[in-house]
């Protein structure tokens, strides 16, 4: 997700398309859509009969993994508008994730700046329709409290966390050993379970006709308390569109905003993504 931080220096991006996609996908031309870091990338490949899929490189195998989000949206296909995997390919430098193109344009395009009152408003309406979706029994993938905590105690053990990068916003002044005290002093006791998208921002959905239609980058889809969603969700508002909005993102969900869990939840986000 990006950080809207506008002190973050940006990512480097690659200078030529991978050499893997002229295996993997020789008659598609592929154009640089996105690099959020320098061993991620996301490729826009368009076939001379016009057709559109999307590559995504992983160049370090880091968490969340390809493999691991391809499992996720063949599974998701059934329940959501998720794009639909092509392939998903190991190779000696480079994991490579090809999807089939999905309509609609992200919500970061410049096509929806004109009223971004409707745009947060559909924003937090697809959340909710994410949530409704699907019965989180159903799902086999799960990041619930428990599993959570065991996840950042793993990177934190792995030596994965580095709070000058992680650590933005209202968390920067935190040492790791401050995080992690916080994280525990401000768990929630109870949970309300539903099937999370994992990092539900603009970038990742995409819309029409004023409502969001699509949903990508599911690569930490599983189920947790609904607030993993929303306090993120509200955070991305804040940073792509202004801190104004987030009190309508929360209002189009339909929930009232419940500080305790939002901190919580993007404190794990910060530490465990």
């Amino acid at each position: 997700m990006p950080t809207g931080d506008s002190s973050t220096v940006p990512p480097v991006p690659p200078s030529e398309p991978p050499p893997e996609l002229a295996i993997l996908a020789p008659e598609w031309t592929p154009t640089l859509a996105y690099a959020a870091f320098p061993r991620l990338s996301t490729w826009r490949l368009t076939h001379p009969d016009g057709r559109v899929r999307f590559a995504k490189i992983d160049l370090e195998d880091s968490y969340p993994t390809l493999e691991g989000e391809a499992e996720r949206m063949r599974w998701a296909a059934a329940f959501l508008p998720v794009p639909s995997v092509v392939t998903v390919d190991r190779f000696d430098d480079c994991t490579v994730l090809i999807t089939e193109g999905m309509p609609g344009r992200d919500g970061m395009d410049p096509e929806w700046r004109g009223d971004l009152p409707a745009l947060v408003s559909a924003f937090g309406k697809g959340l909710a329709a994410f949530h409704r979706s699907v019965d989180e029994t159903l799902c086999p993938f799960r990041f619930a409290l428990d599993a959570a905590m065991e996840h950042i105690h793993h990177r934190v053990d792995t030596g994965l966390i580095r709070p000058t990068r992680e650590f933005e916003h209202e968390f920067a002044h935190l040492t790791l050993d401050a995080a992690l005290t916080m994280l525990h002093e401000c768990a929630p006791a109870t949970e309300d379970l539903v099937v999370c998208h994992g990092d539900y921002c603009p970038p990742n959905t995409l819309l029409c006709d004023g409502r969001v239609t699509g949903y990508v980058d599911l690569g930490e889809l599983g189920v947790a308390d609904r607030w993993r969603d929303i306090a993120i969700g509200s955070w991305s508002t804040g940073w792509s569109f202004g801190p104004e909005f987030e009190a309508l993102f929360y209002e189009s969900y339909g929930i009232a905003p419940d500080p305790e869990r939002i901190r919580f939840y993007r404190l794990l986000w910060a530490l465990g993504s």
